[in-house]
């Protein structure tokens, strides 16, 4: 759901990106202070130990001849090589050479150098208040939609999650009471994932449970999405997608080793509840009452 947002804020947004892209060397051809514009520095970075020319498209948000034209540039200056995985002939696959390893290490060392020399000037509260502001600033970039339950997506994220739990519950999880993919689709469920720059970042499901209640399953972040508050983003659409559908209330349940899931959902408005169900994985059942409004968010599901 798009919120109102005040002018101010916009205005405030574009101030701190025209200063921070101009502080940190964007704007010239030498970012950081290196012989070479931000995108080769940055194209550089994302390679790393590897990475397909697809993979760092779909990374990048990068137009396909542009980044076959910076690969050329940079393998023309030794740092990169291209090669063809015997496995996958259709892939072409970036390394970074011995010199391309020294490069992003001294880029890495200047970043550093950078950052330190602007948080330095602030005390532990306001670091602390700038670190909360990137990870809000990141959490706003990330989309929550609507996606059809058969998706690769899904599953995808299912198994995630599956493979997330089975570790952590102390007898393990069976991926078969997993939500159908019927029962999170059309008029009686829906299925959301969360997306950052393209990636599949988290989940959760709706299904019925009676005329006028619906379920929420399967919440779940990828660790390195945590502590964004993206779960509650996730938890908030699917009550949305619970009040289009009709429902009333919706209710769930959960481990007792999930201590931090419990949390969120109280601090949601959500009440503990005798057992409602017979999920052998449940020992905390709740359920919330949903005022009476129209969800006007969402769109067509991603097949």
């Amino acid at each position: 759901m798009t919120r109102s947002v005040s002018a101010e804020d916009v205005r405030a947004l574009r101030r701190f990106n025209r200063y921070f892209t101009r502080r940190i060397g964007a704007l010239d051809d030498h970012y950081l202070g290196q012989d070479r514009p931000l995108g080769e520095a940055r194209l550089l970075f994302e390679i790393g130990d590897g990475a397909s020319l697809r993979e760092l498209r779909g990374r990048l948000g990068l137009d396909a001849g542009y980044l076959s034209r910076m690969v050329r540039a940079l393998q023309a200056q030794g740092l990169v090589r291209v090669s063809v995985p015997a496995e996958d002939s259709r892939l072409r696959v970036a390394e970074l050479t011995p010199a391309g390893r020294v490069e992003v290490e001294e880029q890495n060392r200047r970043a550093d150098a950078l950052a330190e020399g602007l948080l330095g000037s602030l005390d532990e509260r306001r670091r602390g208040e700038l670190t909360a502001a990137e990870r809000l600033l990141r959490l706003a970039a990330i989309t929550v939609e609507s996606v059809d339950g058969t998706s690769r997506d899904a599953r995808d994220c299912l198994a995630g999650y599956a493979a997330d739990i089975d570790a952590r519950f102390p007898e393990g999880f069976d991926p078969a009471a997993l939500v159908r993919p019927d029962e999170v689709s059309g008029d009686s469920g829906a299925f959301l994932v969360a997306y950052e720059e393209g990636r599949p970042m988290g989940c959760g499901a709706l299904r019925r449970l009676a005329p006028d209640t619906g379920e929420i399953r399967h919440v779940w972040v990828r660790p390195e999405a945590r502590r964004l508050g993206l779960a509650r983003r996730i938890l908030d659409g699917l009550e949305r997608a619970a009040v289009a559908r009709g429902y009333g209330v919706v209710r769930l349940d959960t481990h007792a080793v999930l201590t931090e899931a419990q949390a969120m959902y109280r601090a949601c408005g959500y009440t503990e509840i005798p057992r409602y169900d017979d999920n052998v994985y449940a020992a905390h059942w709740f359920e919330k009452r949903l005022p009476a409004r129209r969800w006007t968010g969402g769109g067509s599901a991603r097949k």
